[in-house]
């Protein structure tokens, strides 16, 4: 994918990162743009068309699930995709510099942030790890949250988990807001079906049909 044909809007984007699925998931997958030629010209700068915030889970591969090649995604992850400083100015990044049309934020099933966080509701997490249990909490409001509305699933968790990251990305980063609301932007919170490999939308904000 060359810089002239690079997908240059939201809904392109998402298009392509749409029919990528659908190649991994039908078990045809193109893998595109993982050659010498494309190493060697990505080498002076790089010109992804999206920016993908996920969980760390080894299990979401980025660019095999999209079936995409080097240099079409920027690609942030931590564990139970968090909200942070440091993933704010990544995306603030993509946005602001290499001019992405699109930031996927990418929950999925079985999360064992969000099972960790549901356990910790309940009296139940067994970890020594203070940073586990930091995370955990920051994820705590969403299981609170859900749990008071009759929700207690964790696929539930996790979509509403999906949609209050997205909530907080837009109100803490006025940049990523300001580029949503001029068009340049749109940000979709998806949930990925591990044992089928699909992606499935849960919120679009911006100009996404």
């Amino acid at each position: 994918m060359a810089t002239t044909n690079r997908p240059q809007t939201p809904q392109a984007a998402w298009d392509a990162l749409v029919e990528g699925n659908k190649h991994f998931v039908s078990g045809s997958p193109a893998h595109p743009r993982q050659d010498i030629e494309r190493r060697e010209a990505l080498a002076a700068k790089q010109i992804p068309f999206a920016a993908l915030f996920g969980c760390s889970d080894s299990r979401l591969s980025a660019e095999i699930i999209f079936d995409v090649g080097l240099g079409d995604l920027f690609v942030v992850r931590n564990a139970g995709q968090v909200i942070a400083e440091t993933i704010i100015g990544s995306l603030e990044f993509s946005v602001e510099v290499l001019k992405v049309p699109l930031i996927l934020v990418l929950g999925h099933d079985e999360c064992g942030a969000i099972r960790a966080t549901i356990d910790a509701s309940e009296g139940a997490l067994k970890s020594e790890g203070k940073f586990i249990h930091d995370l955990v909490e920051r994820i705590r409001p969403t299981v609170d949250a859900a749990n008071a509305a009759g929700k207690f699933e964790i696929d539930e968790i996790t979509e509403l988990h999906v949609q209050d990251t997205i909530n907080e990305l837009l109100t803490r980063s006025s940049l990523i807001a300001s580029a949503v609301k001029a068009g340049k932007l749109a940000v979709v919170g998806a949930n990925y079906k591990l044992a089928l490999g699909e992606i499935h939308p849960i919120v679009i904000v911006g100009d996404i049909k």
